[in-house]
């Protein structure tokens, strides 16, 4: 326990992230709000130093450490002894026995972040890094292009920490979410068109207001909180990772940072190597990277969306390329379904395990059951499915079932 104190207490003087690198040429730059490569136009990444992760952290520091997100700080981009902590993370890893009954599963878990701290969706992840590091850049308007979830996220840690907040979203979005975020009091701005055209609309606007935008020029920060979902996983697991994920895929960087949550994990002596394979869900109405997949192609033609599950609808997604790659380097699959399928799936789950999932968790379970169903999916590996967001805030979704009856 001396031990475990002793590196606690070096995990708050020595932040083990010290550059943002390019993804494609490898360029790097200091860690400011940056998000796009000066030298070939790619994406940026947090660059870690891992042996300090490596000389600090174990599991026993790990267990030591709050029951949130920050528990896994030092392997996330903040340097601030004070991050903004809402008690984001740490949601049930539920084992789904009559799910996997049903589905003719020996092994099945349900990452539930349907019920993830403070706005019911794993995007509070992300934001509460993308806010204690916009923070520590001495922004006080942060803001975000958003689908629904992330708006809630970012209208409800900024005002728990006091910064001004103005998010942007499609015109056509669920009540519940819209409610969601206007709530928090927040500046709103709801445009006319579909989650690809707000996003370049703000694009402008961060490059003109000097604001901190956690999806654009705090991206690289933001997109790291998601490898707390690989985190949480593999300890709930008893320091282990499982064989095989589903998860929804939107721009596709919750799905790549799962993957590199577990290989960090790996690379730091936390948990044994293995070959996750892992399987992504799209809407049939916005699916392309599903048709990339099935085309096997390696680039992303985009489409314009067109479905129910409208969390996931991204028609050009920003990192569609990089969860291409990993579906296919770890024998993977990448699956889309109906809106019927997708509304049939949030009620399975429902009635088996008694969770609410919105949209894009009905798509997850939808997906699991068509690839058990193709025999893509092996009744004896153990296999996690993401739940990413409540059904709450998507009841248009089923109440016509409902109501018709």
């Amino acid at each position: 326990m001396t031990q475990a104190i002793e590196r606690l207490t070096n995990l708050s003087t020595t932040p083990a992230f010290n550059r943002l690198q390019c993804k494609e040429c490898g360029a790097e730059y200091e860690p400011v709000a940056k998000h796009v490569c000066e030298e070939c136009f790619g994406p940026l990444e947090v660059k870690y130093d891992y042996d300090v992760i490596r000389n600090t952290v174990t599991r026993e520091t790990i267990e030591a450490g709050p029951n949130s997100i920050w528990r896994y700080r030092q392997f996330l981009p903040v340097s601030s002894n004070d991050p903004i902590d809402v008690g984001t993370g740490m949601t049930p890893l539920v084992e789904a026995k009559r799910l996997a009954r049903r589905l003719g599963l020996k092994k099945l878990f349900i990452k539930n972040d349907a019920v993830n701290m403070p706005t019911l969706s794993f995007k509070d992840r992300v934001v509460s890094v993308a806010l204690t590091r916009a923070r520590e850049l001495g922004f006080s308007t942060v803001s975000c292009a958003s689908t629904g979830n992330l708006a809630n996220s970012t209208a409800a840690i900024a005002a728990h920490a006091g910064l001004d907040c103005c998010v942007f979203i499609p015109a056509d979005l669920e009540a519940g979410k819209v409610l969601g975020t206007l709530i928090y009091n927040p500046t709103l701005m709801a445009v006319k068109g579909n989650y690809d055209q707000v996003n370049r609309l703000c694009s402008e606007v961060a490059n003109t207001h000097g604001w901190g935008f956690v999806n654009i020029n705090l991206r690289p920060y933001y997109s790291e909180g998601s490898k707390t979902l690989g985190y949480e996983v593999a300890e709930q697991l008893g320091w282990q990772l499982p064989d095989h994920i589903v998860a929804p895929l939107a721009s596709g960087s919750l799905f790549t940072k799962i993957y590199k949550g577990f290989n960090e994990f790996v690379d730091c002596g936390l948990v044994e190597a293995k070959n996750v394979r892992f399987s992504g869900a799209q809407a049939e109405g916005c699916s392309p990277i599903s048709q990339a997949f099935k085309e096997d192609r390696d680039f992303i033609k985009p489409v314009k969306p067109n479905t129910i599950a409208k969390s996931i609808a991204i028609g050009n997604p920003a990192d569609g390329v990089y969860a291409l790659e990993i579906a296919k380097k770890t024998n993977g699959n990448i699956e889309d379904v109906t809106d019927a399928e997708i509304i049939e799936g949030m009620k399975l789950l429902a009635e088996t395990e008694g969770i609410f999932t919105e949209t894009a968790g009905g798509t997850t379970i939808a997906v699991l059951k068509k690839l058990v169903e193709a025999g893509k999916i092996d009744p004896d590996e153990t296999t996690v499915a993401y739940i990413t967001g409540n059904g709450l805030k998507t009841q248009e979704a089923v109440r016509p079932t409902w109501v018709n009856r």
